[in-house]
């Protein structure tokens, strides 16, 4: 470990010890301060912030597209990547006052595979027990990263499930690539009783409390995870929200968890699932939607100013849905997003 200084975070006014070997983001996450932020890698750019006091800052590898070197150069950050070795104070330029001091603290836990399914030809419902500690807090929406086995690489990946508390379970909805580190050892490595190491919870992908607003999700592929947990949690509050899951997938092959979907209606009497297909024909009947999932929502959806809107899935999907999203009036602000970035040079 190394020395530890004081980040100061303008204009919440909010101060936390961060040691040199730790990250910004990892520092706050770890002491329980939500920080916006999406891929942690230097990609995204969700934690970009403005320095506004100290210069003995250290960045790890990023993207600059997350982080040009002209906005380097005039102070602006990536917290996910950010090494202080001296005190600093630091202008969050995108936060949420809700979220900032409800985080639960980051918990390191050791977990035991129960099942791998496959719910479509290329994404898998992987089961985990955990072993120690038993149970960890998280809220519905979030995240943790899980080592791969061998390495210390992780992998960031979505619970599907609302609670720990009860099952002592993480479920997670992954989708396999070929050439994944992880998805591809899941496929061919990872067994039933084997041990994985997690650490989290992270992510802003939740609910927000306190309102009686419409709200909006458009999914795709393991974008199904983060959005089945909200949705799940919406019914066991017995929520009366006027909600619609706008699912798009290739063809019917690629579409899962559809009867609990579809039985959400039940215990959520303002809740419609709109699943569509880019892909449909080649003999398959389908008398559902057939488009992209961004022509599906436009379709329905005329004014979303008054809307929480929730997006996930690949990359191009997500960016194209948050246009469309704001084309429809939706604050920016209210939109919520988990963008599944795939790893690779920066």
């Amino acid at each position: 470990m190394g020395d530890k200084h004081v980040v100061r975070f303008e204009p919440v006014g909010i101060e936390i010890e961060v040691d040199e070997d730790q990250t910004v983001l990892r520092a706050a996450a770890a002491q329980g301060i939500t920080l916006m932020h999406g891929c942690k890698e230097g990609q995204c750019a969700a934690c970009k912030s403005f320095v506004l006091d100290g210069d003995d800052i250290e960045l790890d590898r990023y993207s600059t597209f997350a982080l040009p070197d002209f906005e380097q150069e005039e102070g602006f950050t990536l917290l996910c990547r950010a090494h202080v070795y001296e005190d600093v104070t630091i202008e969050l330029l995108n936060y949420d006052e809700e979220m900032l001091r409800s985080g639960h603290p980051l918990q390191e836990a050791v977990a035991e595979v129960v099942s791998i399914d496959p719910v479509t030809p290329d994404m898998r419902h992987l089961v985990l027990k955990l072993v120690e500690p038993t149970e960890i807090a998280f809220w519905p929406g979030q995240y943790v990263d899980i080592t791969i086995p061998g390495s210390t690489e992780t992998r960031s990946f979505s619970m599907a499930n609302t609670s720990s508390k009860e099952s002592g379970q993480l479920e997670f909805v992954i989708k396999v690539y070929p050439d994944g580190k992880f998805s591809h050892f899941l496929d061919t490595g990872l067994a039933v009783g084997d041990r994985l190491d997690l650490v989290g919870p992270y992510g802003v992908f939740t609910l927000r409390d306190g309102r009686d607003s419409d709200l909006a999700f458009v999914g795709g592929g393991a974008g199904m995870a983060p959005i089945l947990a909200v949705l799940r949690s919406l019914a066991e509050r017995g929520s009366t929200r006027k909600a619609t899951y706008y699912y798009g997938a290739r063809t019917q092959r690629d579409l899962c968890f559809e009867k609990e979907l579809y039985a959400l209606s039940e215990s959520l009497p303002n809740f419609r699932y709109v699943p569509a297909l880019s892909e449909a024909g080649n003999g398959e009947q389908w008398d559902g939607e057939v488009g992209l999932i961004t022509d599906i929502v436009e379709k329905y959806e005329t004014d979303l100013s008054e809307t929480d809107c929730y997006v996930c899935g690949p990359p191009p999907m997500v960016e194209a849905a948050m246009d469309l999203l704001s084309r429809l009036g939706a604050d920016e602000k209210r939109i919520y997003y988990d963008k599944f970035t795939t790893t690779s040079p920066a």
